[in-house]
């Protein structure tokens, strides 16, 4: 698949990332990973806490498919709003998948302390205003919803936003506790922690075909005839999962973004607050450690590359000029650009994918605008599928979602 096309920005802050061999032998694991991502290396490194004999391959180099495009607004709260989902759920699945993804931002804090890498973590605030004036009530059920089962946000008024920021906005959601960081620096740091601890890790090796065995033992072959021998198969790889199984709860979707030349001075943005909207197609925005401006969105449904890329210059155009219609003290010229695919849930929730035509496989499918954040979230629950057989949790991200309504609060 034709992932991306663009200048990227997050591996000119790693101009020198460690590297891994390709395969050049047969060899057997537990759980083999497919993908080098930041999906990959979050399953690779909650399974290499527990001492799992794994394997991860990429077919190419690790962090470069979509994790480096991936914009990283670390937020809990989706593009399918709290209310939205409760209607298709019910309040008790989508508050509960609501406080996982809260809990994933945590636990990457965690493990960002673990690894020892500078990620450029940032704790932020989230501004999410409405676009329209008939949208102001979707804010108003979304501030209901959530302050009634714990979460920590405020709903602001067009004065109190106007005194915050140099723009006017109907009204706003400001939501506590997101974060933004650095996705390539986060996926290579956690490679190597899970490297330290034993994973094996390689490169440039591309999965060519698959046998089962009845007892549900998987031998994987490689472009360069190797085979792999795995009790578990993990893919998490990202839009081209789909290349090994199609899912029909999922869809690839286009998606754009600018990255500023460097800004002097932010002091208008307060608190240099992720900031996005409730239009659909919406715009989000969020600074960087170096004081750029990363602007995004204006997503297309279409999985065709070239129709993608043909759309990149006015795309371009329309971020850059829409940012500073809200900044204009700041006019903003683009330093990088990219178009992108990514994955796309139906009903507004990630899945892992479990089927009978693949035994002891499971797909995770981290689809929709937090990515990251699911597939932290999935990761985690892998970890206790794949060591103990269960998670009480499972079933609200399965495929097929029978009875999500009646999810227990954990």
């Amino acid at each position: 698949m034709d992932l991306h096309t663009g200048t990227f920005y997050w591996p000119n802050r790693l101009p020198d990332p460690p590297s891994y061999p390709a395969l050049d032998s047969d060899l057997s694991c537990d759980v083999l990973i497919i993908g080098a991502g930041i999906s990959g290396a979050q399953c690779g490194y909650y399974l290499s806490e527990l001492g799992q004999d794994v394997v991860i391959v990429e077919k190419g180099r690790a962090g470069l498919g979509s994790t480096c495009t991936n914009t990283a607004v670390l937020q809990y709260a989706g593009d399918k709003m709290a209310h939205e989902l409760a209607d298709s759920f019910g309040e008790t699945a989508a508050i509960r998948h609501l406080k996982l993804c809260r809990e994933a931002i945590d636990d990457m804090e965690a493990a960002i302390r673990d690894i020892g890498r500078d990620t450029e973590f940032e704790r932020r605030d989230s501004l999410y205003y409405a676009s329209a004036k008939k949208d102001v009530a979707k804010l108003e059920k979304d501030f209901a919803l959530l302050t009634r089962n714990g979460f920590s946000l405020d709903l602001l008024t067009e004065k109190q936003i106007r005194q915050r920021y140099p723009f006017s906005k109907h009204a706003a959601l400001y939501i506590y506790g997101d974060a933004e960081m650095n996705p390539y620096a986060f996926t290579l740091g956690l490679l190597e922690t899970a490297h330290a601890r034993g994973v094996r890790i390689y490169e440039n090796t591309k999965i060519t075909g698959k046998k089962l065995n009845k007892d549900g033992t998987a031998f994987i072959l490689t472009d360069g005839s190797c085979q792999i021998r795995a009790r578990t198969v993990i893919v998490a790889a990202g839009c081209e999962s789909l290349a090994f199984k199609r899912e029909q709860n999922a869809s690839v979707i286009s998606s754009y973004a600018v990255i500023s030349n460097p800004v002097d001075d932010l002091s208008m943005w307060s608190d240099r607050t992720l900031i996005w909207e409730t239009a659909r197609p919406y715009m989000y925005m969020r600074t960087t450690k170096d004081n750029r401006i990363i602007i995004g969105g204006l997503d297309e449904k279409t999985a065709s590359a070239n129709k993608r890329d043909s759309m990149l210059p006015q795309k371009r155009e329309k971020l850059i000029q829409k940012f500073n219609e809200l900044f204009p003290g700041l006019n903003v010229q683009p330093a990088y650009q990219l178009a992108a695919f990514y994955g796309g849930s139906r009903d507004g929730l990630p899945m892992i994918g479990m089927y009978d035509d693949y035994p002891g496989w499971y797909f995770l499918f981290a689809y929709g605008d937090s990515g990251i954040v699911y597939s932290m979230l999935l990761a985690k629950i892998l970890r206790d599928v794949i060591i103990s057989g269960s998670h009480p949790d499972l079933g609200l991200y399965r495929q097929q979602r029978p009875g999500v309504h009646e999810q227990p609060v954990i």
